[in-house]
């Protein structure tokens, strides 16, 4: 986890829960102007999926059967 998001957890931490609930809000608002669908990669996500399409255990989905 970063600094940046820890720093933003505890500062959250600090306001009333009804504030929080409106930041929370927030964020969800910047997430999907930034990713509406979801198929973006976060770093952390990025690193995992490299680190798993060298893993040679790791089936492609060209290779299942899918009917």
């Amino acid at each position: 986890m970063s600094a940046a998001i820890k720093e933003m957890i505890d500062l959250m931490e600090i306001l009333p829960e009804n504030d929080q609930n409106l930041a929370l809000e927030l964020v969800r608002k910047l997430v999907l102007a930034w990713d509406p669908d979801f198929t973006k990669l976060t770093p952390a996500e990025k690193k995992e999926l490299d680190e798993a399409m060298e893993d040679p255990e790791t089936v492609s989905h060209d290779d299942i059967n899918w009917d």
